[in-house]
């Protein structure tokens, strides 16, 4: 399979999240990825950009979310870009930990650790960048 890329920009408004799986849905479609494999990055990405959207661009919709995808033969890499100031993944606080199993968020970046098989965070000059690979 030769590299496959797909590009995504929306407003910072959480009613996108719609485009935003739609899209998902079209790549992983189109480069055959298997059903039990699509529900993994449907969560992953749509838990990225739901951050990126509510807690670094704090639903400005005069910011953007740009998801960029690149697909080869053994990865799947799906590149969530923000507009805000950026975090420490480090702080995030456990949520298997007891005391935060009943709150009612907190389980974002857990969940994308546990669904794909690579994490990563790169602060940009202009946003933080959310790297997720699945291996194919």
């Amino acid at each position: 399979m030769a590299e496959e890329k797909y590009h995504l920009e929306i407003e910072s408004d959480p009613n996108n999240l719609i485009t935003v799986e739609e899209f998902v849905n079209y790549f992983c479609k189109d480069v055959k990825l298997p059903k039990e494999k699509l529900s993994d990055v449907l969560l992953a990405v749509t838990e990225a950009t739901t951050n990126a959207i509510i807690h670094a661009n704090k639903s400005d919709a005069s910011k953007k979310v740009i998801i960029d995808v690149e697909i080869n033969d053994s990865k799947l890499i799906v590149k969530v870009k923000d507009e805000g100031e950026g975090f420490d993944p480090g702080e995030i606080p456990d949520p298997t930990e007891p005391e935060n199993l009943l709150k009612d968020h907190g389980r974002g970046v857990y969940l994308m650790k546990v669904y794909m098989d690579d994490l990563e965070y790169k602060r940009t000059p202009t946003g933080m960048l959310t790297i997720l690979t699945l291996n194919l």
